[in-house]
């Protein structure tokens, strides 16, 4: 088992690496997502399965806290509300979950942030096509070619890794390294938590 442990922090220690290649494009990221919540604008972020959980986390972080004791931040995960998701889901067809609610909460210059592992997902990509159609910059995370989702993106992390597993990782730590800068670019005065 342990060799097995080691084997596998060590590809993730890997990809994590890898990714310091995109550094350039994750400070992009982190200044649309300042410039946004500056003007007054929100982030909607959503995805499937683990990718749902980080599409949570984000906003989170962003509506409570991260680091810093401060304001929240305007910021909704559009995979939380399960009255919406299963009714959207029944009556029109799982492939609108995310759209139908971004397109009813969404404003020029809000951010979708569009997360699949594979870039492939149906209803991300109905929703970042929508999010396009409105205005609304799209920040993709997704996996080495980023699939469909890819050029639907204003910006997309593409993981440079084949493993779901791996390519999650990855994005999770990009959504914590997000949330500090955005912190930080926000609140520079405010204390730290902890």
């Amino acid at each position: 088992m342990n060799a097995e442990i080691v084997s596998k922090l060590e590809e993730s220690a890997k990809v994590l690496k890898a990714t310091t290649a995109q550094a350039d494009l994750i400070a992009k990221m982190a200044a649309e997502l300042l410039a946004c919540f500056k003007r007054g604008n929100k982030l909607m972020s959503f995805g499937n399965g683990g990718s749902a959980c980080d599409a949570q986390n984000f906003a989170d972080e962003l509506t409570g806290r991260y680091e810093r004791n401060r304001p929240g931040l305007p910021a909704v995960a559009l995979t939380t509300n399960t009255g919406d998701l299963t009714s959207i889901a029944n009556d029109f067809g799982f492939e609108f979950v995310f759209e139908r609610p971004l397109r009813a909460l969404a404003k020029k210059g809000d951010i979708a942030v569009a997360i699949s592992t594979s870039g492939n997902s149906a209803n991300v990509l109905k929703a970042a096509q929508a999010a396009k159609e409105l205005g609304v910059t799209v920040l993709g995370f997704s996996g080495e070619t980023g699939g469909k989702l890819k050029p639907l993106c204003d910006l997309c992390l593409c993981v440079p890794s084949k493993s779901v597993a791996r390519i999650q990782e990855a994005h999770i730590a990009v959504i914590q390294i997000l949330c500090g800068l955005i912190e930080d670019g926000m609140f520079p005065d405010a204390p730290k938590a902890h």
